[in-house]
């Protein structure tokens, strides 16, 4: 991971060779990048990914050579990607995800917890966990009904489908699919707006905003945690990664 801690802190998933697919190393690094934020630092924060993704979500072969029991997954989920998500939520500063290639999985999950979210055109979206017999996991289902809705949010996470970037946009879970080219651009002007506004202020209400959205967001993330770890030592999951490894289709029955 590619870190430029300026005014403007920049996060860039640097494994362009797997689509920027997050282990639990990456999201180790995410949160000690997230928890840092201070707005007597930092502006605002830009999450982007190296070259033709934002993120393929989590590792598969990282999952494959995984040895864990239940209780041993629960904690690895929680203090990893469960981390993400409370640092993402409880940011003091605007996180904005600039989102230049596919996001799906924990990828998608980033998006979602972001402030702001752009989207280039080519950008494709899915809670893909379901492929891998998994459940959303990151904070998604704390914060994507909140955002996209239950119906939408059941869509995507019973069926792993991936929708474009204007269907996102359209469902909220982006602010705006842009052309490609533009997308940069895009970014560049909504960050010049933020670092004129008072950043300890706009965290106040970012904190407020979030207090109410209704039932706790920790509590949501701790049940998600508990029953992802359960996902962990099913049969549907071993075969779905073994099957993506294998270059074939899952069969869960």
């Amino acid at each position: 991971m590619q870190i430029d801690d300026g005014a403007v802190k920049r996060i860039t998933f640097d494994r362009p060779d797997v689509y920027n697919a997050m282990s639990t190393g990456v999201a180790a690094e995410l949160v000690d990048a997230l928890g840092d934020l201070d707005p007597e630092a930092h502006d605002a924060a830009v999450i982007t990914g190296e070259g033709d993704a934002f993120s393929a979500g989590g590792d598969i072969d990282s999952m494959a050579e995984r040895d864990w029991n239940t209780a041993e997954a629960y904690d690895r989920v929680q203090s990893t990607f469960g981390r993400v998500a409370e640092n993402a939520l409880s940011a003091p500063v605007p996180i904005v995800a600039k989102v230049n290639g596919d996001a799906v999985g924990a990828g998608m999950s980033l998006v979602a917890l972001s402030d702001f979210a752009y989207a280039a055109e080519s950008a494709r979206f899915g809670a893909t966990f379901v492929n891998v017999g998994l459940i959303p996991d990151m904070g998604a289902t704390a914060i994507l009904p909140r955002l996209i809705g239950l119906r939408k949010t059941k869509e995507l996470a019973f069926t792993g489908k991936l929708v474009g970037a204007d269907e996102a946009a359209a469902m909220d879970l982006v602010n705006e699919s842009v052309p490609d080219d533009d997308l940069d651009g895009r970014v560049d002007d909504l960050v010049d707006t933020l670092r004129e506004q008072p950043t300890a202020n706009v965290g106040l209400a970012k904190e407020a905003i979030h207090d109410n959205l209704g039932q706790p967001w920790r509590d949501g993330l701790s049940r998600e945690a508990k029953i992802q770890s359960l996902a962990y030592d099913t049969a549907a999951h071993e075969e779905g990664v073994d099957a993506f490894r294998e270059g074939r289709k899952p069969n869960f029955d």
